[in-house]
């Protein structure tokens, strides 16, 4: 799996799985894709993460990272053995829309929810990424009623966008507190799987923390960055729907499933149980700097990073770790103290395993925030805190 830096300050470079060709299933105009075979075994099962507008499910990635962590039981009075759909269907469904996109490769449909009264919409960029150059972009209201929409802008490294359609009063899902989400919290998917516009499904938030790497723009990789784990039913067409409490507040934008590829691996069929929504107090932020300048700044870490070399890892005695290729002069990196040479082990007291650490470390920080360093120097382990920057300007 090859991971870009995408102006964060960060180098990455990894080899890239040989792909093999699949199939995907029967959707709303789905355009030719290829599917590439993971690494995540679980017993005699490879898993692959696929996108879920319509028309993308069948893009795997090399491998999908998750972390363990999760939320201790609660006793809250939103732990309850399920949400009334009735309710919560009532609420949403009107903020709710599905999203077409049409471009010179072919189209397919996706799902997005009203933000603001003025039309403001989120969704994920894979679903309107084959219009951004020439082609249009549609929204369908639950009232059946459509709609242009304006691509406000996109942060494909995240796998978000914002559209804007004409309006006023129009009907809302407010924010949620993704903060506050606990494994076995009963959750409701809204969305358009298949292209069937208005569709509710229910589970429990199944996990939390999960760092899963999927099909970027141009062959780079996207990350679903501390992304909630979820059974609610979820589909091709489910792409940047709204995942809520049972309150109707948005915690999560739907955006990829695990499906099990066949005996010729290749990805296919549809929910298995396994979804993943990016949570809502990240997405909200980014959001917010679409809205106001059209694109998302990251921190900037300012160095380089490549897998640790065979040799190198011999003569440090380091089994696994990031070895630091180059280092920006007078960067954030260099003035915590870190050199080339030295072997990134830890990050935020994370194994540094792969890049997808790093690089989800800085997309869900700021400028101004500081990330605990372990590393190995000369054989030697030694600590160092790096203070995050604003980009140097291009």
């Amino acid at each position: 799996m090859a991971l870009r830096p995408f102006d964060l300050g960060v180098d990455m470079s990894e080899s890239e799985p040989t792909p093999v060709p699949a199939t995907p299933p029967a959707a709303p105009t789905p355009p030719a894709r290829r599917t590439r075979r993971t690494g995540w075994l679980w017993g005699t099962l490879a898993v692959v993460v696929a996108l879920v507008a319509g028309g993308l499910l069948g893009w795997g990635v090399g491998r999908s990272g998750a972390s363990t962590t999760s939320a201790p039981a609660s006793t809250s009075s939103q732990q309850v053995s399920a949400c009334d759909a009735i309710t919560v269907s009532n609420e949403v469904l009107p903020a709710i829309v599905t999203v077409s996109a049409v471009g010179s490769a072919g189209g397919g449909t996706g799902t997005g929810e009203i933000i603001t009264d003025d039309g403001y919409i989120v969704t994920n960029n894979h679903v309107i990424s084959g219009a951004v150059d020439g082609g249009t972009i549609a929204v369908l209201s639950s009232g059946g009623v459509e709609s242009p929409a304006q691509l406000v802008g996109r942060d494909p490294r995240a796998d978000l966008a914002v559209l804007k359609i004409s309006g006023s009063n129009l009907p809302t899902v407010p924010w949620g507190d993704s903060a506050k989400v606990v494994v076995g919290q009963p959750v409701v998917a809204l969305g358009a799987p298949l292209g069937l516009s208005g569709t509710v499904t229910s589970g429990i938030v199944s996990a939390l923390g999960r760092t899963v790497p999927v099909p970027g723009d141009n062959g780079q990789t996207a990350i679903l960055a501390n992304a909630i784990q979820t059974d609610a039913s979820i589909n091709p067409g489910n792409s940047g729907g709204a995942l809520v409490n049972c309150s109707g507040d948005l915690i999560g934008i739907n955006s990829a499933i695990a499906t099990v590829p066949n005996a010729a691996g290749q990805a296919g069929g549809g929910s298995v149980g396994i979804g993943f929504a990016i949570p809502s107090d990240f997405a909200h932020s980014l959001v917010d700097q679409i809205i106001k300048n059209g694109h998302v700044t990251y921190p900037y870490f300012g160095l380089s990073i490549a897998p640790i070399p065979p040799a190198v890892a011999q003569r440090l005695k380091v089994a696994d770790g990031l070895y630091v290729v180059s280092v920006v002069p007078d960067g954030p990196s260099a003035k915590a103290g870190l050199q080339q040479g030295d072997v990134i082990t830890e990050i935020n007291g994370k194994p540094a395993s792969n890049a997808d650490t790093l690089t989800e470390t800085v997309m869900t920080t700021k400028a101004g925030d500081t990330v605990d360093v372990t590393y190995v120097r000369d054989g030697k382990t030694a600590k160092a805190t790096v203070t995050l920057e604003n980009p140097p300007s291009s």
